[in-house]
């Protein structure tokens, strides 16, 4: 064999041993790289809207007042004045504005009041008018909301001599109880000598 050939055969035996050496380093399928990178699981998405809140406690209604009631306590109210031949007369009307029963029995207490405040030296007197009739007092229990009745009366006569100028009228159900005080309006009105009063009775029903 010549140099030629002699060479030509070692270059293949090194090929062949770089060729069987090459397979020891192949790695089975899927060894030797990296593991892929597990997906991320999705994390529920949390909601804006707030938890509803509970229900407040719901406390008991009160019970509805009389009408004109202001108060739980019983209550004097005036009507409109009406006049006729020199007469005015009112209408007064006390409601129970309380839950529990209230007595009335009598005249209600009446006091007219000057510019001032304070009050004047008027006559008051009990029983009819000209303008009513009084019944004379009688008992009466109130159950809550229910009403009396009184009339108010009083005479402009320039020849008592006792005409005086009242800015308002104090008004309670009876003598020492809470009152009330109603305006006067009208030179006419407010003219008064004396005041008489019917005792509280029933309201007309029907």
């Amino acid at each position: 064999m010549g140099m030629r050939g002699a060479g030509a055969a070692v270059v293949w035996a090194v090929a062949g041993m770089l060729a069987l050496s090459g397979c020891a380093f192949l790695v089975p399928d899927g060894e030797g790289e990296a593991k892929p990178t597990p997906a991320a699981k999705p994390v529920p998405a949390r909601s804006a809207t707030a938890a509803p809140a509970p229900p407040l406690p719901v406390s008991p209604s009160a019970e509805p007042r009389g009408a004109g009631c202001s108060s739980d306590a019983p209550e004097v109210s005036m009507g409109e004045v009406q006049a006729a031949l020199g007469h005015r007369a009112v209408g007064l009307t006390l409601t129970n504005c309380g839950k529990d029963p209230y007595q009335v029995f009598g005249y209600p207490s009446v006091q007219a009041l000057g510019t001032d405040g304070k009050v004047l030296d008027v006559w008051v007197k009990r029983g009819s008018s000209y303008m009513g009739t009084d019944k004379g007092p009688t008992l009466v229990i109130l159950a809550a909301g229910e009403s009396v009745r009184s009339l108010l009366s009083w005479t402009s006569n320039p020849e008592t001599g006792r005409l005086q100028q009242a800015s308002a009228l104090r008004i309670a159900p009876a003598a020492g109880e809470a009152a009330r005080r109603f305006p006067l309006e009208g030179s006419d009105v407010r003219t008064v000598d004396e005041l008489t009063l019917t005792a509280w009775h029933a309201a007309a029903t029907g």
